[in-house]
C-alpha cells in the first residue's frame, strides 16, 4: 500500500520549475502561463518558442505583456504594489475592476500559504495576517486548518492561475470550486462528534448487514477469501464462509459464520464476485478477475466501506480512515485516493445542506450559514472540459466567494476565547457530543467549573 507523503509542503511552488531559483522582485520575478505553470522572467525570456516549456502548450499572450504574480512574490518578502499598472492586454484594460477585484482576492487567499514558507529554527511555523495569528507545526500538530496537504495543494492551484489569458480564467473557476468543496467538507468535519465518529461508522456497517473485524482479523479474513478461490475458482457462500471461519479460528477466537459472511456481504455489495446462479443448488460465488489480487480486493473492499460512510452523511479524514482500518497512519495517500475518486460532480452541492443542518444543529455560533449563498455560487460552476471563458464578472463573484468561504473556515477553526462565566458544565460535553467544540462557552470539566 502506498505510504504517506509529509504532512507540510516545501517550498518548491516558491522557485521556477526551468532554473530552480527562488523568485525574487528583480530578475527572477514570477510570470504564470494560462496553463497554470509559472516560470521566471529571465527563463521565459529565453524561450525559442511561443510554449510552456514543461507542457508545450501555447502561450496565447505576449510574454512581455504578462503581469507579474505579486501573490507569490509577497511570499518572500515582496510587498504588492499599491499603484500595480494593469497589463497591456485589451481584455484586461477594458475589465479593469473586476480583473483587479480578482487579482486581490488571490492575493489575499495566498496570505495563508505562509504557514508554509515562514518557518522557525524549532520547526514551528507562524503567520500574522492582518492581525490574526495562526500557528501550525511541521509534525502535523496544528492548529491552522489550512497546514492540511489538500487545501495547501489547492491554495497553489489557485495562486498560479493567469487572470489575463482566458485559459487562466477558466482554471481559476475550477480551482475557485475544489477550494470551495474542500471548505465545506472541513466545516462539516469540524461540526461532526469526533468522538462518536467510530460508533457511527460501524453502526453504519451493520445496518447494511456488514461488518469490519478489526484491522488484523479483517486483513486475513480477506487473504483467506483469495486463498479459497484462487485461480478462479468458485464456491457457494456458505462453503467460502466455512473455509475462513475454519482458518481464522487458532488466531482469533472471536471468529464466526455470521462476521465472516458479514465480511463476504461487503465484498458482495463492492460487485467484487461473478454470481453464478444454479436451480436447486446453492450459487456460485467466483471472484472478478481484477479482484484476484490482495492490493485490488482491498482498494474496493475500502472504497464500499467510505461509500457506506458518505451515504450515511459521515466525513471521516484520511489519517482518520488509515487508523480505523489499518490501525495506523501509514495509509492516508491511499484512502484520500479513494476520497476523491468518489466524489462526483454533485457532491459538491449535496453537501451544502448537509452543512446547513450540522451549522443549525449546534446553533451556528461562528454564523457560518451566512455563507450558503457563496457555496452555491462556487458549487454551479462548471468544471467539466468543455467548459466556456467565464465573464469577467462571473469571475470576480467566484473570487470574492472563495475568499470569504476560505476567510470564514480560518477564523470558526481558530480556538477562540471567551468572556462569559463558565458557570455549569455541558451536558452536551458530559456525553461527548458537544456540537460547537471551541467555541463552547460552558465548562468541560470540575477544575474549570471551579475556576
Amino acid at each position: 500500500m502506498p505510504i504517506q507523503t509529509p504532512q507540510c509542503m516545501d517550498r518548491s511552488f516558491l522557485q521556477c520549475p526551468i532554473c530552480h531559483n527562488e523568485f525574487d522582485e528583480h530578475n527572477r520575478q514570477p510570470i504564470s502561463l494560462g496553463c497554470g505553470h509559472t516560470l521566471c522572467v529571465s527563463c521565459l525570456s529565453e524561450l525559442s518558442k511561443k510554449q510552456c516549456p514543461l507542457d508545450q502548450v501555447n502561450v496565447e499572450t505576449d510574454i512581455s505583456k504578462l503581469p507579474v504574480n505579486y501573490a507569490l512574490l509577497q511570499l518572500v518578502g515582496v510587498e504588492v504594489p499599491d499603484d500595480d499598472k494593469l497589463a497591456p492586454i485589451e481584455s484586461v484594460q477594458g475589465n479593469a475592476a473586476q480583473y483587479k477585484e480578482s487579482k486581490r482576492c488571490i492575493e489575499k487567499l495566498a496570505l495563508f500559504l505562509r504557514s508554509v514558507t515562514d518557518t522557525t529554527t524549532n520547526g514551528t511555523v507562524n503567520q500574522n495576517i492582518n492581525g490574526n495569528d495562526c500557528n501550525g507545526s511541521l509534525n502535523g500538530k496544528d492548529n491552522n486548518i489550512l497546514t492540511r496537504p489538500a487545501m495547501q495543494r489547492k491554495l497553489v492551484t489557485l495562486v498560479n492561475c493567469q487572470l489575463a489569458e482566458a485559459d487562466g480564467r477558466m482554471r481559476a473557476m475550477r480551482a475557485a470550486r475544489s477550494l470551495g468543496e474542500r471548505t465545506v467538507t472541513e466545516l462539516i468535519l469540524l461540526h461532526q462528534n469526533q468522538q462518536q465518529l467510530s460508533a457511527h461508522l460501524w453502526a453504519a456497517l451493520r445496518k447494511s448487514g456488514c461488518q469490519f473485524l478489526g484491522p488484523a482479523m479483517q486483513e486475513e479474513a480477506l487473504k483467506l477469501i483469495l486463498l479459497a478461490l484462487e485461480g478462479g475458482g468458485a464456491l457457494s457462500r456458505k462453503v467460502l464462509v466455512l473455509f475462513v471461519v475454519q482458518k481464522l479460528e487458532s488466531t482469533f477466537k472471536q471468529a464466526s459464520k455470521k462476521s465472516v459472511g458479514h465480511v463476504v456481504q461487503l465484498l458482495y455489495k463492492a460487485s467484487c464476485f461473478k454470481v453464478e446462479k444454479k436451480s436447486n443448488e446453492s450459487s456460485l460465488m467466483q471472484l472478478k478477475e481484477q479482484y484476484r489480487t490482495y492490493d485490488a480486493l482491498r482498494k474496493e473492499h475500502d472504497a464500499q466501506i467510505v461509500q457506506i460512510a458518505k451515504e450515511e452523511g459521515l466525513r471521516i479524514l484520511p489519517d482518520k480512515w488509515s487508523s480505523l482500518l489499518y490501525g495506523d497512519m501509514d495509509h492516508k495517500s491511499h484512502m484520500q485516493s479513494i476520497i476523491d475518486k468518489l466524489q462526483s460532480s454533485a457532491s459538491f452541492s449535496q453537501s451544502i445542506p448537509e452543512l446547513i443542518i450540522a451549522l443549525q444543529r449546534s446553533g451556528d455560533p461562528g454564523n457560518l450559514c451566512q455563507m450558503r449563498k457563496q457555496f452555491e455560487l462556487l458549487s454551479e460552476i462548471d468544471a467539466s472540459s468543455e467548459a466556456t471563458c467565464p465573464e469577467w464578472r462571473d469571475l470576480e463573484q467566484a473570487m470574492t466567494s472563495v475568499h470569504s468561504v476560505v476567510q470564514a473556515l480560518v477564523d470558526y477553526s481558530k480556538p477562540h476565547s471567551s468572556n462569559k462565566f463558565k458557570t455549569r458544565m455541558c451536558r452536551d460535553h458530559t456525553r461527548g457530543e458537544c456540537p460547537r467544540g471551541v467555541r463552547c462557552t460552558f465548562a468541560h470539566s470540575e477544575e474549570e467549573l471551579d475556576q
